[in-house]
């Protein structure tokens, strides 16, 4: 009988991460911020289909910080918004 070549075995296959023990861990909350930065999709072609929302109300705070963070961040925000809504459905 040959050699059983490992590199053909499925990537489909069943997980085996021990999800209880991973839920043991003491691990760090994840900060708002570094949720938005993992979901802004930097480099993409802006999609023109857009609404200009002239009553939409967000902290002062917020607002402020995603103004620190770039001249593009009303498309940051959007992004964030996308991504909510994407995870939702």
């Amino acid at each position: 009988m040959g050699q059983v070549n490992m590199s053909n075995k499925s990537i489909l296959s069943k997980s085996e991460t021990d999800w209880e023990q991973l839920d043991r861990l003491d691990l760090p909350e994840i900060k708002p911020e570094q949720f938005a930065k993992t979901l802004v999709r930097r480099g993409l072609s802006v999609d023109r289909r857009k609404t200009k929302v002239t009553f939409l109300r967000i902290d002062t705070e917020v607002l402020e910080w995603f103004k620190s963070q770039g001249s593009n961040y009303q498309t940051q925000i959007n992004s964030l918004l996308r991504a909510h809504m994407e995870a939702d459905l």
